[in-house]
């Protein structure tokens, strides 16, 4: 894909897996498909090719019946709910840090690929599943996401396998009092506001599938990558801890204290932006249509890719370079509003974004005030450019404390 857009420019036409598409990595031919006429696109090849693992879930589905589930679905989105999750998620990262603070005092390697893979998962399964005896009869049955690193056709049988525990759950659910404490619990009391009627068994598996993959991978990818990122740079790694220094002892920090971390906030953006895990979107045309001065017939597949967009030469100088400083108040006002879409945009985007970034933060200020992270992996930095945009290869690192005294006078 890179080389075709070297050669043709922001737009060129392929044949891709049997059907015509058009690649683009030109946010005006993205905010057209994804936002201005975002109906007459519905999911493309790459989502229906998961269909397999999610059944008719919230990424699959189109039309009424997406429409209707997300209604139902949002209310646990709401960022008052996710916001009383930053306990729980301080809780399980401070767990992370005492195991990765013994690897550096004993001089010893982490994995941070499968370290942050499994953290990641538990936040996801609790979220889902709270923290009583359901969530501890269901995570055993989830350890298969971190512990099998492949996505072959035997992990996809043994994922939607996974739905059978969840329906042992639900049954237990429905024999006790009703429970508003999490997810699962709100999906299963959610109703349509047309005709009443509740989710179905099948719709609940299906709905419980999708947010652990999409909650899960995409998150847990994105932090390895910014992992590596600061490993590579020292400086930031550096003006990181400059502002988290001093802030607190392990005291767990709240949701409210999240936003006066602009650097922070600023090395995850830059992370998304050069690494994003959704890197590649397709869509497929239901009506004719046209990108600029382009005709685009019913049927034709549209790949809007955000890993292109967000590096085109045009909209990031020097986009290869890893600068979070292009994420400092003002620096953004002239930037098209879709030169960014790690979560996608408009009415289909990720209804998980506030999750995600609040995971990503929160992991991010406990472990950066107490530990650097020094890359010791040998192999290349190669792409497994699957549904997800992850490392091939795991990311190992040696975890090294915070000297005392280590913040720079100023």
């Amino acid at each position: 894909m890179s080389d075709q857009f070297e050669r043709f420019g922001d737009i060129y036409k392929a044949s891709i897996l049997g059907s015509d598409a058009y690649v683009v990595r030109d946010p005006r031919y993205a905010i057209h498909v994804l936002v201005r006429n975002w109906q007459n696109y519905n999911k493309g090849q790459i989502i229906k090719r998961v269909a397999f693992l999610l059944g008719n879930g919230l990424m699959v589905s189109e039309g009424e019946l997406w429409r209707r589930q997300r209604r139902m679905i949002q209310p646990a989105f709401q960022h008052s709910t996710i916001g009383a999750l930053a306990q729980p998620i301080a809780s399980i990262n401070f767990e992370l840090l005492r195991k990765w603070r013994e690897a550096a005092e004993k001089k010893t390697t982490v994995n941070v690929s499968q370290d942050v893979s499994r953290m990641v998962l538990k936040v996801v399964l609790k979220f889902i599943f709270g923290d009583g005896d359901d969530y501890h009869h269901i995570a055993p049955h989830f350890a298969v996401l971190s512990q099998d690193p492949t996505r072959s056709m035997q992990f996809a049988h043994a994922f939607r396998r996974l739905g059978t525990p969840i329906t042992e759950v639900i049954v237990r659910r429905r024999a006790q009092q009703p429970r508003l404490t999490d997810t699962l619990g709100l999906l299963m009391a959610a109703r349509d506001r047309e005709t009443d009627q509740p989710m179905t068994e099948r719709q609940l598996v299906n709905e419980i599938l999708t947010l652990v993959v999409a909650g899960h991978e995409t998150t847990a990818s994105s932090l390895a990558w910014t992992w590596y990122l600061l490993s590579q740079h020292g400086d930031a790694d550096q003006k990181l801890f400059e502002e988290l220094d001093g802030l607190w002892a392990e005291e767990l920090p709240s949701a409210d204290d999240l936003p006066r971390f602009a650097y922070t906030r600023q090395v995850i953006e830059e992370a998304l932006r050069l690494f994003p895990a959704g890197w590649l979107m397709t869509r497929r045309a239901q009506n004719d249509d046209h990108l600029g001065e382009y005709f685009v017939p019913a049927g034709t597949e549209i790949y809007v890719s955000p890993y292109f967009i967000q590096r085109h030469p045009r909209l990031w100088p020097d986009p290869d370079r890893f600068d979070p400083d292009r994420f400092a108040p003002g620096y953004s006002t002239q930037r098209h509003p879709l030169a960014m879409l790690p979560f996608s945009a408009g009415p289909r985007n990720c209804i998980g974004e506030f999750l995600a970034r609040l995971e990503m933060q929160m992991h991010l200020m406990i472990v950066a005030k107490h530990l650097r992270l020094r890359l010791v992996s040998t192999e290349p930095i190669e792409f497994d450019a699957g549904v997800n945009l992850r490392s091939k290869h795991d990311f190992v690192m040696a975890p090294e404390l915070r000297p005392p005294g280590a913040r720079r006078s100023t």
